[in-house]
């Protein structure tokens, strides 16, 4: 069976392709990120649909070819709907037990000890959208310059500060002052950094933003492909998820058109072996969070218009893998993210087309598939698919 030399593995942030299971246990029965998005807009989405996402999603139109990818969905196994946990299982690490999450905002503790170390005070700690809070409390944080601090359903602590008031570097180092704090019990998932700029009003929220994450519990593909001499390659908030570790190479690209054009430049250095590793992270953090369907359907064409790019760099020895992490429903009544299964679509030089790879029982067997297809034998979570699809 056929080695690959390069897999280029690009998470889609938030395009979740269907309610799971247990979707229910989490308020989001229902929820279909990709379906509702589709449904309601009708994108120009020719280059997904001919790797096969509209297929996975039950929506191919019958007058179309087959596609020429392999396709298929994956059950998030782990607990929990949040970018942590659903890009370590992407990577092979699946957590049993959830990141702590507060509805009713930080416990007293946590709050006055953050306040101590940082010499700041804290307003707001509640349960927020972004955008929502800093409108809110934007004007009273510039008066008295007290950081603005909020959650989601996620586990989260987010630090909002305008940027003549903390400047980036300067919260970046409060951010890293409360993931030292942040242990134990209330050891959350990340800490994020949300600086914004503008007046009253109209405020907006920069590309300084940046995630602290916990490192890795465990071992991933990261971490294996590292240790055996290979390349991993970061972009966008790749670095920010595992904490830097098991990465070569990383280019923090803030944006999905910028983001993209990291994924070109890596892959026209052709001195590289191994894995880059992406996250488009505009779906969920621009649209799905603000149940913006329009502007979900222009990330989704605006991708889609790159792909051909990609494929083209791809040479006959490496693999295209384009997949999600959760869901972020822009069509459902939640700001938030959503317990939904995600797509997973394959091409490259060296593959079979059209083959249908199924429901898949977690997001790690990406992490089984990226391992055996660059030629390791080390075994983590999941099940690999790339016997099913490598030519011989």
């Amino acid at each position: 069976m056929k080695q690959m030399k390069r897999v280029v593995l690009v998470v889609l942030d938030g395009a979740g392709a269907g309610w799971q299971y247990d979707a229910d246990k989490y308020g989001d029965k229902g929820a279909n990120t990709l379906k509702h998005v589709i449904g309601q807009t009708n994108p120009n989405i020719p280059n997904l649909t001919e790797l096969g996402l509209k297929k996975v999603l039950g929506m191919h139109p019958a007058n179309e070819d087959d596609p020429i990818g392999c396709y298929g969905t994956m059950v998030e196994k782990a607990a929990g709907k949040d970018t942590t946990t659903g890009h370590w299982e992407l990577s092979g690490l699946t957590l049993n037990k959830p990141f702590p999450t507060y509805p009713n905002g930080f416990p007293k503790e946590v709050i006055d000890a953050f306040e101590a170390e940082t010499g700041m005070g804290v307003i707001g700690n509640c349960v927020a959208s972004g955008t929502e809070i800093i409108e809110r409390l934007g004007v009273e944080h510039i008066r008295t310059g007290k950081l603005i601090v909020y959650t989601s359903a996620d586990s989260v602590f987010q630090i909002a500060a305008h940027e003549s008031v903390v400047q980036p570097l300067e919260l970046w180092h409060i951010c890293r002052t409360a993931r030292r704090l942040l242990k134990g019990e209330h050891n959350v998932g990340r800490v994020i950094a949300r600086p914004f700029t503008g007046n009253p009003g109209e405020f907006v929220r920069t590309g300084n933003r940046r995630d602290f994450s916990v490192d890795p519990v465990g071992k991933t593909m990261l971490d294996v492909l590292t240790s055996e001499g290979k390349d991993v390659l970061g972009v966008g908030k790749i670095e920010d998820i595992f904490n830097q570790r098991g990465l070569t190479q990383s280019n923090h690209a803030s944006g999905n058109e910028a983001c993209t054009d990291a994924i070109i430049s890596f892959m026209e250095k052709k001195n590289w072996q191994g894995l880059l590793f992406a996250n488009l992270v505009d779906t969920d953090m621009l649209y799905g969070h603000r149940n913006d369907i329009k502007g979900f359907a222009r990330a989704l064409e605006d991708f889609d218009k790159r792909i051909p790019e990609i494929l083209k760099l791809l040479g006959d020895d490496g693999m295209l893998i384009i997949t999600a992490d959760h869901g972020c429903d822009p069509a459902y009544p939640t700001t938030d993210h959503t317990r939904e299964c995600v797509p997973v679509l394959v091409w490259g030089l060296g593959l079979e087309e059209g083959i249908d790879l199924g429901e898949r029982e977690t997001f790690a067997d990406v992490a089984a598939t990226v391992l055996e297809a660059l030629g390791s034998k080390t075994k983590l979570d999941g099940t690999s698919f790339y016997g099913d699809i490598a030519l011989d």
